[in-house]
């Protein structure tokens, strides 16, 4: 066979054209790499936030305080004497009526009150009076005093706190 220089120039085309072909062929083989990298950082970062989210479900103290056949939700916060009520659970005790605007329980133990943040009282509010170791609920606003932590605050059910009579149950939700 003859090579001549239409031989060639069609061999050299030809080549140029597999070299452009496999170039484009690299290129859409990193773009898809690179767009599936992006796709598995967005769904790491996604995974990552939806961990975040779940562990600050999980690590909510909620309690669910049960008189009469009603139920009141309290959510407490991060403080040490929430931590040890949180602790003491569940709980069959009975509830008192203290003044015009509140209801209390004494619980077994003592609660500690290092960083606890002192309350300010409002309907609602779930405290902890250290000076005789009882818990408050608070169905009307009430302020400040010496000795009143704060343990948390009502989410639901917070307009049976002032009905409540007798022996209740509080519970860890």
């Amino acid at each position: 066979m003859k090579i001549t220089p239409e031989h060639n120039d069609r061999t050299k085309m030809m080549l140029i054209c597999l070299g452009v072909f496999l170039l484009a062929f690299v290129a859409i083989g990193c773009i898809e790499q690179n767009n599936m990298d992006q796709n598995t950082i967005d769904n790491q970062s996604e995974n990552e936030q939806n961990e975040a989210i779940q562990e600050e479900e999980e690590t909510k103290m909620q309690i669910s305080v049960q008189a009469n056949g009603n139920t009141t939700i309290f959510e407490l916060n991060d403080g040490n004497a929430a931590k040890d009520l949180y602790e003491q659970l569940p709980l069959t005790i009975d509830v008192e009526d203290f003044s015009n605007n509140e209801k209390i329980f004494y619980p077994p133990k003592k609660l500690g009150t290092t960083n606890t943040p002192m309350a300010n009282a409002k309907a609602g509010t779930l405290a902890y009076y250290a000076p005789w170791g009882d818990v408050v609920m608070f169905y009307q606003k009430f302020g400040s005093a010496g000795g009143l932590y704060e343990l948390g605050n009502v989410v639901s059910g917070g307009e049976h706190i002032k009905n409540m009579s007798g022996t209740i149950l509080i519970e860890k939700v």
